[in-house]
């Protein structure tokens, strides 16, 4: 048992450059506690008789100024409580502070930056990297992940929550045993075998929060959560089991509904946080009390979630919050003060060891037995009641296993038992009439056989014609889009051109501006149009390649999430996440490469030592000298470059495997920060089609019907041809489009073959583009077809 109090640790949050500073100062003596003092300032406008506190201070385990890294905040406080925690006693993590101070980032981490990972994800690489190492253990993990959002509980990791509303999903009820402990029903447990499964699910349940926008944080979380890792280790052929959780708690900030002025759902939101953070509060006031007898846990069900982490069988660190600035130095002032009333709170860790309830049950199962057969020998009393189908069954894996030794002295023990004799002999006369009913079977078999091989056959065939089919439509639509590639490159060659020739005739006519008999450019404009639209499908195509989106997305809304994306606030993060993704791909394939050069180093050293060996040993035995103990310089120059490129292996390996780590952790951001985008374009799309259906407005127009004003001057003309091109846009983005190209291809295709006949088509009779890289691509069409109709015996 280990008696502690709760350590208690504070954040200073980076202020921002606009908001006034408040002041205060750090005090960490090594000799003394680290001590916190914030300073308020005499206000003048109070008048001389001013009696307020100008000066607070108060005492951490340790205080974190504004530029402390992430790392620093693990290795000093989410370390030890992990490694207790692996050593069998449970562990929870729980910042406090108002809301925007911090508590998000420090708990689940920011999504920028791999370096801003927060305590949960480092945690998880911790638990797994020494799980990984001690061998000595059987680990089993399982990850939970609770919210708590106006007082009811909600499964972060239930997988309808995509499909239903907060109001149809299951709550998760809090139970409680006649032992005082809490169970909570509906609340699913997944087990994590790897680092990646448990980050996944951290993803799942971050993605699935309620978050919404308040005057004094652009996210803030409007519930509590939090994640249990439930660990249980066994040393293999131990009876003993150890079970040990630990509970990573992000808090929803405290706010001043006064000062923040929110009202609807975020006043509800605001009610219900301030309601539970005020029964916490009661709750830890009741524990610090030295002989109160009644402490109110069940007024709410963050504190029933949390009993044992307040004054209970845990080991638990809070970590205060605080953003000082000047506007908000009273709410700091009120967490460091929460802080401190946590710190007089004793917890009674418990070692959680068990027996397996399992191996036991087994244990005393193969007691009774054994004694029965005892007590029947002594007696000499025959068993006459039958035996069981668990029995049964045990016998006929024991005779399995034994007929499938291959070693002749093998020995079948079944105890002294007559009836499981009996049976044995029973079962090994039905397992040999088995074999020669089988044995006379397979001759008739084999003639069926034969018979049944020739539908195969005809089956193999014409799947073999259907893939053939399918390989010269494709060769046919590849050949007409190369085409209408080619074709539309040089039209819009040929139209530059036209545009140059137009522009110089223009500024050489001597025909007035105003001149129905001059140079139109209505001409241009169209066939400009028509080419538009003529690509627009293979720009989409494009599109659908390069955003991953579903197929019945229409080629408007494709280009529309395109423009959506570009012109989001985190497509800047999401281009720098692929760079650095990049690199640590070529740094990680230069490191195994390395890795790859040191190892064969490495065996060709230890073959340069054995064969040095070898000769010494041959030299003596030739020359009647003893073998020198000590060996040669060239044998030392060798092991000692051996255990150089032995150290250096160590040293690639190891930072390849945290380049690992890292290009699953950027991956997950990535994957995090593209579902944030879909969604958000989702609401986007959703809301412009509304209003589209209530408003609608005379000024988009289609494309196709847009005619310049008679006598219109070249600029002029050129300023509405490039307004009716962004109409078209638009109207591109709204609107649905035709299906994709691929459709459109295969019913504009005239040399497709038909269901009947299989076309014979050389490598010379395709026609070429003349392009390299096209032409290659026909090229290996052709080969695939070719091989597919040698198979089928067509030449």
């Amino acid at each position: 048992m280990v008696k502690q109090t709760i350590q208690i640790f504070a954040r200073v949050k980076p202020t921002v450059r606009k908001q006034q500073q408040g002041i205060y100062s750090i005090d960490e003596d090594e000799k003394l506690t680290p001590s916190l003092e914030i300073i308020l300032p005499r206000d003048l406008a109070d008048g001389f008789v001013n009696n307020k506190r100008e000066s607070y201070r108060f005492k951490f385990q340790r205080i974190f100024d504004q530029d402390a890294k992430q790392e620093t905040i693990f290795e000093n406080i989410a370390k030890p409580v992990a490694e207790s925690v692996l050593a069998g006693y449970n562990g929870t993590i729980f910042a406090y502070g108002q809301t925007g101070s911090g508590k998000t980032f420090t708990i689940t981490g920011g999504a920028e930056r791999y370096s801003d990972r927060g305590i949960i994800p480092r945690t998880l690489s911790y638990i797994f990297e020494q799980v990984q190492k001690d061998s000595s253990k059987m680990y089993t993990t399982h990850i939970s992940y609770l919210e708590i959002y106006n007082e009811c509980g909600y499964d972060l990791l239930d997988p309808r929550h995509e499909a239903s509303s907060l109001e149809d999903l299951p709550k998760v009820t809090v139970l409680e045993d006649p032992d005082q402990n809490i169970h909570l029903k509906n609340l699913s447990l997944h087990q994590a075998t790897t680092e990646e499964e448990a980050l996944n699910l951290l993803f799942l349940g971050d993605t699935n929060r309620m978050i919404a926008e308040t005057p004094m944080n652009q996210a803030s979380t409007r519930s509590h959560c939090i994640f249990t890792v439930h660990l249980s280790s066994k040393e293999p052929g131990s009876a003993t089991v150890r079970h040990a959780k630990l509970h990573l708690v992000d808090l929803a900030g405290s706010e001043r509904v006064a000062k923040t002025g929110v009202g609807g759902q975020l006043l509800t939101e605001a009610k219900y946080i301030n309601l539970s953070l005020h029964y916490l509060e009661q709750v830890i006031i009741a524990l610090s009390e030295k002989h109160r007898a009644h402490v109110p846990y069940r007024n709410s069900m963050m504190t029933s979630v949390l009993r044992d982490s307040l004054g209970g069988n845990c080991m638990t660190t809070m970590v205060a919050t605080l953003s000082l600035e000047k506007r908000n130095i009273d709410e700091s002032i009120s967490t460091c003060r929460f802080a401190q009333r946590v710190a007089l709170i004793k917890n009674e860790a418990v070692l959680n060891e068990e027996i397996d309830p399992k191996l036991m049950i087994i244990r005393l199962q193969k007691e009774i037995q054994e004694l029965r057969d005892e007590l029947a020998i002594v007696t000499g009393e025959q068993r006459t009641e039958a035996l069981t189908e668990a029995e049964l069954l045990q016998l006929e894996k024991l005779i399995t296993s034994f007929l499938e030794d291959q070693d002749p002295e093998s020995k079948l023990e079944v105890g002294t038992d007559m009836r499981k004799i009996h049976h044995c002999f029973h079962y090994l006369k039905k397992l040999l009439s088995d074999e020669k009913t089988h044995r006379q079977s397979t001759a008739p078999s084999a003639n069926k056989d034969q018979n049944c091989q020739e539908p195969l056959k005809e089956e193999e065939y014409k799947k073999l014609r259907d893939i053939l089919q399918q390989r010269d439509n494709e060769i046919n639509i590849l050949v007409n889009m190369l085409k209408k590639e080619k074709k539309k490159a040089q039209d819009a060659l040929h139209l530059s051109s036209m545009d140059r020739g137009e522009l110089r005739h223009g500024q050489s006519s001597p025909f007035p501006p105003g001149n129905p008999d001059g140079p139109k450019t209505l001409p241009l404009s169209a066939p400009t149009q028509a080419l538009d639209s003529s690509t627009s499908p293979y720009r989409s195509s494009l599109l659908h390649r390069k955003t991953g989106m579903r197929e019945e997305m229409s080629l408007g809304r494709q280009e529309a999430f395109e423009i959506f994306k570009r012109d989001h606030a985190d497509s800047v993060t999401i281009e720098d996440n692929k760079q650095i993704l990049k690199q640590r791909f070529s740094e990680a394939k230069a490191l195994g490469e390395s890795i790859n050069e040191a190892r064969s180093k490495i065996g060709r050293l230890k073959e340069e030592i054995t064969q040095r060996h070898v000769q010494q040993v041959a030299l003596g035995i030739s020359e009647n000298t003893p073998v020198p103990s000590m060996p040669d310089q060239l044998e030392e120059k060798l092991r000692s470059q051996l255990e150089e490129e032995k150290r250096r292996y160590k040293t690639m390996f190891a930072r390849l495997k945290a380049l690992k780590v890292e290009i699953e952790h950027l991956q997950l951001l990535m994957d995090k920060a593209k579902v944030k985008l879909q969604k958000e374009f989702e609401a986007w799309w959703a809301k412009e089609a509304t209003s589209l259906q209530q408003v609608n407005s005379p000024a988009v127009t289609p494309s196709n019907h847009v005619t310049p004003f008679p006598q219109m001057s070249e600029a002029q003309h050129e300023r509405s041809q490039l307004l009716s091109n962004k109409s078209d846009v638009y109207a591109r983005r709204i609107l649905p489009s035709p299906g994709p190209l691929l459709h459109s291809l295969e019913r504009s295709s005239p040399g497709a073959p038909t269901e009947d006949s299989i076309p014979e088509r050389p490598v010379s009779s395709v026609p070429l583009t003349g392009d390299s890289q096209t032409d290659s691509d026909i090229l290996a069409f052709i080969k695939a077809r070719q091989n597919i109709l040698q198979r089928t015996g067509f030449q």
